[in-house]
């Protein structure tokens, strides 16, 4: 059975599963475990793996929801890493799903997730919270069809690795870029290998989201050849000015898409008048309007500490 790709829209910008993960319902890990493995995704502590790995019939887990590190991350890598055979049915995996009231998203300490790729080769969804430490190395893996990193900054050597992977069934790749004051050192040209698309045959959306350059990523998204492609694009969460507007009317034609998410935003009223007029056939999500003078002109993303 396939994995869902579906995800609600935007509520929090950082808990939008709303009890629910890769189209199971989530639960949290007790020792007396109760639920049909195969049916829900587990919500499990890092702490908990023994007990799980025990109580749980593991080789009917589709989805692992893991947050909670006891320890470091690279050492909850190498556990599951050396439990792949126990999960072979595992299809979805988030990875430091860790809630904003217990932890800052920039303060989650992440790891080299490129073991969970090679470990976990029928995999369909990887997801990860947190850019300290996030590492992926260039890899192809076959059947990954979603990659989401949620992030208050995205080192570039992270998004380097993501442009530099083989995935041929990927249809949905999301990277919230963040800021360089917490870790987002990545340039826009380390965005070139996905905009071309030569790797990314199947995608069918991609968002480059929560960047305080949005401007600069929504200009080079108004002439990436990937764009014919796909079916919905997000360039939200930012701090899309007039400016970045301006790029993509003036770029490739966006009356293809299904879907354009530029929600959390810095455009002025006649902007989105224009967007809106221009795309008319387009699901245009303009919600959560900013004033660009409230803070003295300093726009936040919507995601960053």
């Amino acid at each position: 059975m396939t994995i869902s790709l579906d995800l609600p829209r935007h509520t929090d910008d950082t808990d939008v599963y709303d009890g629910h993960y890769a189209g199971l319902p989530t639960v949290g890990f007790f020792r007396e475990a109760d639920h049909p493995p195969g049916e829900v995704a587990w919500e499990v502590g890092s702490a908990e793996l023994d007990d799980f790995f025990d109580a749980v019939d593991t080789y009917q887990v589709r989805a692992l929801v893991l947050g909670g590190w006891d320890g470091r991350p690279d050492e909850v890598v190498d556990r599951l890493v050396a439990e792949a055979h126990r999960l072979p049915a595992l299809r979805a995996l988030f990875f430091g799903a860790i809630p904003q009231e217990a932890q800052e998203i920039s303060w989650i300490n992440q790891t080299d997730v490129t073991p969970l790729l090679t470990a976990f080769p029928n995999l369909e969804r990887l997801e990860t919270r947190g850019g300290m430490g996030l590492c992926l190395s260039p890899v192809r893996h076959e059947r990954l069809r979603m990659l989401r990193a949620e992030s208050g900054g995205l080192d570039g050597d992270f998004v380097r690795g993501v442009a530099a992977c083989r995935f041929p069934a990927l249809e949905h790749l999301e990277l919230w870029l963040g800021v360089d004051e917490y870790g987002g050192d990545y340039t826009i040209d380390d965005l070139a290998p996905i905009l071309t698309g030569d790797h990314l045959p199947a995608l069918r959306h991609l968002g480059l989201q929560d960047s305080d350059r949005q401007d600069d990523v929504a200009a080079a998204v108004a002439t990436a050849p990937i764009v014919a492609r796909l079916d919905s694009l997000a360039l939200s969460m930012g701090t899309l000015t007039d400016d970045g507007a301006e790029a993509l009317l003036s770029g490739q034609p966006l009356t293809h898409l299904r879907r354009l998410d530029l929600h959390h935003h810095y455009l002025s009223d006649a902007m989105m008048a224009r967007l809106g007029a221009a795309l008319g056939s387009v699901d245009l999500d303009l919600e959560a309007q900013g004033d660009p003078d409230e803070f003295d002109g300093w726009l936040y993303t919507a995601v960053n500490e």
